[in-house]
C-alpha cells in the first residue's frame, strides 16, 4: 500500500489538508498527517485539526510520496522548516512524488525543485521564482513533481495524486462515489 505524508503547519489551508487526507484514504492510500510543533493545528479558517503524529515521528518513517497543503500563515511555516525543506529535497533526489497545493509550490521552489519545472500554485505565490515556467492548469505535472492552485481545485488535485499512487481505474472509483 502507497504512504503519503501531509505534513500540517499551523494556519494551513483547512480544506487542502482534509481533502487531501480524505480522497487519498478513500483510495486506499495509508496516509500519515504530521504537525510540525506537536499541538493541535489551527488552520487558517479557525478549523482545529488534530495530526496523527508529529513530523519529528514521522520522519523516522518512509514515504512514497509527501503532499502539502497551502494557506496562510501554513505556507510560511512550512518554508521557515528546515525539515520539510530537506525532506522534500530528498524525496525529490529518491525520485519519489513531492505535491504542493496553493501557496505551497514556493516550498517546492524555496527547496529549489521547480527550477526549470512546470507548476502552477495561488496566484502570485510563484512571482518571487522566475525560473518556474508557471501553468493555468487546476493540476500541473512535472515528472513527479505534482501541483495545483488552491481550494477549489483540491478535490482535482487529491484525485490526480490517487491516480499516480493506485492508477486510474481506482481514481475512477474514488471520484464516482464522490458523485461529481
Amino acid at each position: 500500500m502507497p504512504t503519503v505524508l501531509v505534513p500540517l503547519a499551523q494556519g494551513c489551508e483547512e480544506i487542502e489538508a482534509v481533502t487531501i487526507i480524505d480522497i487519498l484514504r478513500r483510495g486506499g492510500i495509508s496516509v500519515m498527517s504530521a504537525g510540525l510543533d506537536g499541538q493541535p493545528v489551527r488552520a487558517s479558517r479557525g478549523t482545529v485539526l488534530v495530526p496523527d503524529t508529529t513530523l519529528d515521528e514521522a520522519l523516522k518513517e518512509s514515504f512514497d510520496m509527501i503532499a502539502l497543503p497551502g494557506g496562510q500563515p501554513g505556507t510560511n511555516n512550512l518554508k521557515a522548516d528546515p525539515r520539510i525543506i530537506a525532506l522534500t529535497q530528498r524525496m525529490a533526489q529518491q525520485e519519489k512524488y513531492v505535491a504542493a497545493v496553493c501557496a505551497a509550490p514556493s516550498v517546492l521552489a524555496t527547496a529549489g525543485l521547480l527550477d526549470g519545472k512546470r507548476a502552477t500554485s495561488f496566484p502570485r505565490a510563484l512571482d518571487p521564482f522566475p525560473m518556474v515556467q508557471r501553468q493555468s492548469a487546476a493540476v500541473v505535472e512535472d515528472g513527479k513533481l505534482i501541483t495545483s492552485r488552491g481550494p477549489g481545485t483540491a478535490m482535482d488535485f487529491a484525485l490526480t495524486l490517487v491516480e499516480r499512487l493506485v492508477g486510474r481505474a481506482k481514481r475512477d472509483e474514488v471520484e464516482a462515489a464522490l458523485q461529481r
